[in-house]
C-alpha cells in the first residue's frame, strides 16, 4: 500500500479479506505508517507471545494482546466504518451456512476481527446473531466487492500466487529442543512428536509437517483454488502478486522482507499501473 501511495495512487474504495482487511483498516484509519513501523520491529519471540496454549480449544491467539495491538496500531473500538473518509468493506464467512458476508458498517475492529478469524488460530466472532470466520474461505481477493461498491478501476493484491506447498521446512531437519522456544514452536513440536510416535515407523528420517505447516498449507490450497476460480470470472484491472512463498503463515517477524517484496512487485507492475490509471 505504501508503494502505491508513493506513486500518488490512493484508492477511494478499500476492500480486504483476512490480513488484507487489517491493513486496509489501518489505511482508512490513517495509522498505516504506525502499523508498518511496529510490525517491522517485531522479533520471533514477540510474535510467539501473541499465541498461547489454552484449554478452551477456541483458538491459539492471545485475544487480550491482539486487542491491544489493534487498538494501538489500527483503530479504536469506537471507530465506525460509516464514519470513515473512504469506503471500506471487510469480507467474512458465515460459519453455519458458508455464506459470504460483506461488512460495510458498524464497528471497524469488529469487522477486522471477523475477517481475520482463521479457524484453528482465532475463535469465531459473533456478529448479528451469527458466527463469522475468515473471509479467505470464500473470497480471498475481493474484486467483486470493490466492483459492487462502485470502483471503476480495481487494483487487487493476491498473496497466494506462488505460495501453495512451497514454504515447508526442508526435510531431514531434526526438531530443535531449545529452552527459549516460543509457545508456538513448543506446541507444534509437541504435536509433531506425538503424531509421529503413533503413526510413523520406529526410525523416521523425514519429519512430517508440523501442526501450523499443515494448517497453512491447507488454507493456502483452498484460497489459491478459490482465487483462481473467482478471478477468472471477475478479473481485476491490475493484479499485484508479490512472491511470498518463502514466508510462513505465522512469520510476522519477517515483515521487512514481505514489505520489500511488495514494493518490488509494484515497481515491476509500474507500466501496467500507469497505463490503467492514465498516468503520464
Amino acid at each position: 500500500m505504501s508503494a502505491l501511495i508513493e506513486l500518488g495512487i490512493e484508492p477511494d474504495i478499500v476492500c480486504g479479506t483476512s490480513i488484507g482487511s487489517l491493513v486496509g483498516a489501518a489505511y482508512v484509519s490513517d495509522t498505516l505508517d504506525k502499523l508498518e513501523s511496529w510490525v517491522c520491529s517485531l522479533t520471533k519471540f514477540e510474535t510467539a507471545r501473541f499465541f498461547e496454549i489454552n484449554h478452551s480449544l477456541n483458538g491459539f491467539v492471545n485475544k487480550e494482546r491482539l486487542h491491544h495491538f489493534l487498538n494501538e496500531y489500527v483503530a479504536s473500538d469506537e471507530a465506525l466504518i460509516e464514519d470513515l473518509a473512504r469506503q471500506y468493506a471487510a469480507v467474512a464467512t458465515e460459519l453455519e451456512t458458508g455464506r459470504e458476508v460483506w461488512l460495510t458498517k458498524g464497528p471497524l475492529l469488529e469487522a477486522v476481527w471477523s475477517s481475520i478469524s482463521l479457524p484453528g488460530l482465532f475463535p469465531a466472532i459473533r456478529n448479528n446473531n451469527t458466527w463469522l470466520v475468515d473471509g479467505g474461505l470464500v473470497n480471498p481477493v475481493p474484486v467483486s466487492v470493490c466492483r459492487a461498491l462502485g470502483a471503476d478501476i480495481v487494483i487487487a493484491v493476491n498473496l497466494n500466487g506462488d505460495i501453495v506447498g512451497k514454504h515447508f521446512k526442508r526435510p531431514g531437519n531434526p526438531l530443535k529442543k531449545e529452552e527459549n522456544q516460543g509457545v508456538v514452536e513448543k506446541l507444534t513440536n509437541l504435536v509433531t512428536e506425538y503424531t509421529a510416535s503413533l503413526f510413523a515407523p520406529a526410525k523416521v528420517d523425514v519429519q512430517p509437517p508440523n501442526l501450523f505447516e499443515a494448517i497453512a498449507a491447507s488454507v493456502n490450497i483452498t484460497q489459491d483454488r478459490i482465487t483462481r476460480s473467482r478471478m477468472a470470472g471477475d478479473p481485476p484491472d491490475i493484479l499485484l502478486s508479490p512472491r511470498l512463498s518463502h514466508i510462513g503463515l505465522l512469520e510476522f517477524y519477517r515483515a521487512n522482507e514481505a514489505i520489500a517484496e511488495g514494493k518490488g512487485c509494484v515497481r515491476r507492475m509500474l507500466p501496467a499501473l500507469q497505463e490503467a490509471l492514465g498516468m503520464a
